[in-house]
């Protein structure tokens, strides 16, 4: 199983078993040990994973975070861990705290759901106040997964994703920007783009007025842009679809060509019935289709006008005909010249197909 599927598999057992931990204890052993071992650390080697590592601050002894992932021997990420049910907002000042007085480089607080990551871009070995990467582990989204796989113990590079981290950082205060603004449009924002279409003055009433028409435009454009995705996931699926079902068709075409051989007792069959109904219809107009369970003689090629069926692969012999309602009645016969006892109902079926296609012209 791949780290995508497992820390999938990992959030969807989260959101089933929530309900069922009660204390911050609880979460730990339910949720943050399970979360580390996905990343690939051994929970049970305190060579690799510290629980109570001891992060002494000044004169005050003995305090402890929940977690530390060495390298080795020196801590490279302490993790802080809170009930699942707890806000994650007040307890980062704890995690703050530790810090700066190990050696690691990123600090990890989370609930067992929310997993925020920290660490001292702003000034050195000083954590930032906010994280620089966060996720729900119970809706993770691909991309995050990707960010995530750089903590796994087999890709852990400290310089690597310190690189990534300012990025990630601020994209997300970006993204956070891009939505209020979408929301509620800033008057710096309304100003900008009014500027570029109106060429009279901004008073506050026409700048009131671009205020809601930005909010509707950037609405309306996020919809369309949904809109245009949508059609193109869509057309692209039944793309897929169609050629998936050209190929099986194909396929079971080809199979089932490969599987049907025409006997010569079938052959046989044919040339008496068209023998038969020569002396009423053109031969031309009789053809045949060979099938797995039968062999159908037809009129003009059309399976809409089977004369009768041939039923020759077993030991008992058996022709179908057709009334006028287009029921088959089967009947049993002893050897293939039997045929010839069916002139008459082979006639009459020809007459009612003839007289269907007088009718409907």
């Amino acid at each position: 199983m791949d780290f995508k599927d497992e820390i999938k598999l990992f959030g969807d057992k989260v959101e089933k078993l929530k309900n069922q931990i009660h204390t911050e204890e609880a979460t730990k052993n339910a949720f943050i040990m399970p979360f580390i071992k996905v990343l690939g650390y051994d929970v049970f080697d305190p060579f690799e994973v510290m629980p109570e590592f001891i992060a002494d601050i000044g004169i005050k002894k003995g305090e402890k975070v929940d977690y530390a992932i060495l390298k080795e021997g020196k801590p490279s990420i302490l993790i802080e861990c809170k009930h699942w049910g707890e806000n994650l907002d007040p307890h980062n000042s704890q995690l703050f705290r530790y810090f700066h007085t190990t050696t690691a480089k990123f600090g990890l607080l989370s609930n067992g759901i929310i997993y925020r990551f920290y660490t001292d871009l702003i000034e050195q070995n000083k954590m930032d106040e906010k994280p620089f990467f966060e996720f729900n582990v119970t809706d993770i989204k691909d991309t995050q997964i990707e960010e995530l796989k750089k903590f796994h113990k087999s890709y852990f590079d400290i310089e690597n994703i310190q690189t990534t981290a300012s990025e990630l950082k601020y994209m997300n205060e970006l993204k956070t920007l891009i939505n209020v603004e979408f929301q509620n449009p800033s008057d710096g924002l309304v100003k900008l783009f009014a500027k570029q279409i109106y060429r009279g003055m901004l008073t506050s009433k026409v700048t009131e007025q671009f205020n809601a028409l930005t909010k509707k435009s950037i609405q309306q454009y996020i919809n369309d842009l949904i809109t245009e995705r949508l059609k193109s996931a869509l057309k692209q699926e039944n793309d897929v679809k169609e050629s998936d079902m050209e190929k099986e068709l194909t396929t079971s075409i080809e199979e089932k060509a490969s599987i049907i051989e025409t006997t010569e007792e079938e052959k046989e069959g044919y040339m008496i019935v068209k023998t038969i109904l020569r002396q009423k219809i053109k031969p031309a107009r009789i053809t045949y289709r060979d099938a797995q369970s039968y062999f159908a003689i037809l009129l003009d090629d059309n399976n809409r006008k089977t004369i009768c069926r041939l039923y020759f692969n077993s030991s008992r012999k058996y022709i179908g005909t057709f009334d006028e309602q287009k029921k088959e009645t089967r009947t049993e016969i002893l050897i293939i010249d039997d045929l010839f006892k069916f002139e008459e109902i082979l006639h009459k079926t020809v007459d009612w197909y003839d007289s269907e296609k007088v009718q409907a012209n």
